[in-house]
């Protein structure tokens, strides 16, 4: 066991003394030593109880004869970051999560690890550890929050941004601003819709590195808790079967996590974190086979914030097993790749029947083709993400006005004062991987265009990113970004854009010769920085490669 670096032979007296402070008795000395990562925090909904999840998950490594030691990590709330300059911070987290797993499983040797996440860059930040450090690993997330409800109607956190925009059109008033205040949040947990703390556990689920249900089951349950112990049970089984990441994140692996992506209309934000998870894991996975399996795989569930549909219904029907198993019916499974918990094949056979509602039939899906799409085109020449699952028809294909603002904030200004008009695309730049730096979510602004009942005449473009409460036509990830001379930074107020997402184009409508004019000008110069977003922007790389620091 590698544990035996600090536990056997003379040598190692002393760091027996150093357990033995901890309370290790002689007894536990020849048993599997766990990791417990938790994300535990008072300062994060998704993450305040999961310390209590953490106790189920030491339990069950007690119950099947392994010695649990936790330690934690940071997490951001993208919730209390969003608006201000702490955004900035929030993707750049997930580097620092894995560095700091890695420097403390590398300084403690233990024998296999249980990561306890939930909000959206601990889920991946936690997965890149994992496959770094290739230690017999599963995981068991905090599980969402129960919706709200406000005004007699579930809600989730996106229709709170949503309300300040009818808000300023003088829609509603403030006993109703109150009222999302104090209800649209009722419990902990991740945020209730499938944005994207919930499109990661479900994709971590379908890649087969947490049990079944360990997506979607909510974190007020006590299923949540008996998941969390059965998961402490399994990691010392898995030690003892020699079962590393690297056996179960391969490429049909990740493929059947896109399916699942697909399937159920995920947060766009997935496409950067699966991303980097297969350059940490060192599998080949590109834009370009993300938009292989898209155009392949047909959407079978509509979750908010695309419907009133939320995940813990989704849950209530069968969860991510039941959508494998309506996609393994055409193939689109690879039903042969190793889980934590037996094979592919072996869970869909245990897995419920689609209920044709929440779930739709693969017969009668939803829409034919994935809820994300990649658009290219001299916009975007490498690549950039729209959830097309949450666009509506009529914004499918679309030429408008753009509006430029070299930041979120003079965007949301302009959006909120009346000053954004049907027929506008309005384009946030400047706010990518390296310019932002961060890569920054645009809630505000996609929330504050659908308040004011314009998500089905404008359009959003940005080389930022978009929280999975997003919705409408909101095209992110813009490669390459402005600030590495991607012509987004060469769009001026007037231009046409021509965004096809049917035809995966999104296209400047200007002449060569005018573009090329234009980028005399050059680019704005590098933003005023220190401290970790000084070192992060020197290090980071563009969306299309998944935001990863340069190799």
């Amino acid at each position: 066991m590698r544990s035996d670096l600090i536990k056997k032979g003379v040598e190692k007296t002393p760091h027996r003394a150093v357990l033995k402070s901890l309370g290790v008795i002689d007894s536990e000395m020849d048993k599997p030593f766990i990791a417990v990562v938790c994300a535990a925090s008072d300062y994060v909904p998704g993450h305040q109880h999961l310390q209590e999840i953490s106790r189920y998950v030491k339990d069950g490594i007690r119950n099947a004869g392994g010695v649990p030691f936790e330690f934690f990590t940071i997490g951001v709330c993208d919730g209390l970051a969003m608006n201000h300059k702490g955004m900035r911070y929030s993707l750049a987290s997930r580097e620092l999560i894995a560095d700091s797993i890695e420097v403390m499983l590398t300084a403690h040797p233990l024998d296999g690890v249980v990561f306890i996440p939930n909000c959206d860059k601990i889920v991946p930040g936690m997965v890149m550890a994992a496959a770094r450090m290739n230690l017999p690993s599963i995981f068991i997330s905090g599980g969402p929050m129960l919706p709200g409800c406000v005004q007699n109607k579930r809600v989730g956190y996106s229709e709170i941004y949503e309300a300040i925009g009818q808000y300023s059109n003088g829609e509603i008033d403030d006993s109703v601003i109150k009222d999302y205040e104090d209800n649209a949040c009722p419990t902990c947990g991740s945020c209730s819709g499938m944005y994207t703390a919930n499109s990661m556990n479900c994709l971590n689920e379908s890649i087969g590195m947490s049990l079944p249900f360990g997506g979607t089951e909510p974190a007020v349950t006590s299923a949540r808790r008996r998941l969390a112990k059965e998961s402490g049970e399994r990691i010392v089984e898995l030690v003892k079967q020699d079962i590393r990441p690297s056996d179960i994140l391969t490429k049909k692996n990740m493929e059947n996590a896109l399916a699942v992506e697909m399937a159920i209309g995920a947060s766009s934000n997935t496409v950067l974190h699966l991303l980097a998870i297969a350059h940490e894991a060192k599998v080949d996975i590109k834009l370009d086979d993300i938009d292989r399996v898209s155009r392949n795989v047909p959407q079978l569930a509509k979750l908010n914030p695309a419907s009133s549909v939320f995940i813990t219904d989704l849950n209530a029907v069968g969860g991510i097993q039941t959508v494998i198993k309506e996609l393994s019916k055409k193939g689109l499974i690879h039903e042969d790749v190793l889980t934590v918990s037996g094979t592919q094949a072996d869970r869909i056979k245990a897995a419920r029947e689609a209920d044709g509602v929440i779930v739709h039939k693969i017969d009668d899906p939803i829409r034919q083709d994935g809820g994300i799409a990649i658009l290219s085109g001299n916009l975007a020449e490498k690549g950039s993400v729209v959830k097309q699952g949450a666009v509506k028809p009529e914004m499918m294909d679309f030429t408008g006005t753009a509006r430029v603002f070299d930041g979120e904030q003079p965007a949301c200004d302009a959006i909120l004062g009346g000053k954004i008009k049907a027929g506008d695309v309005v384009v946030i730049r400047y706010e990518g991987p390296k310019g932002g730096p961060g890569m920054p979510e645009m809630l505000a602004p996609t929330a504050a265009i659908v308040g004011k009942g314009l998500d089905g005449n404008v359009a959003l473009i940005t080389d930022g990113r978009f929280s999975g409460a997003s919705r409408g036509a909101a095209i992110g990830h813009v490669s390459p970004e402005a600030a590495e001379g991607g012509l987004i930074a060469f769009v001026e107020d007037g231009d046409k854009i021509h965004i096809d997402i049917p035809n995966r184009s999104l296209t400047l409508l200007v002449d060569d010769a005018i573009i090329e004019e234009r980028k005399k000008k050059g680019v704005l110069p590098p933003k005023e920085l220190d401290g970790y977003l000084k070192r992060y922007a020197q290090l980071v790389t563009s969306s299309n490669t998944g935001a990863v620091f340069k190799d």
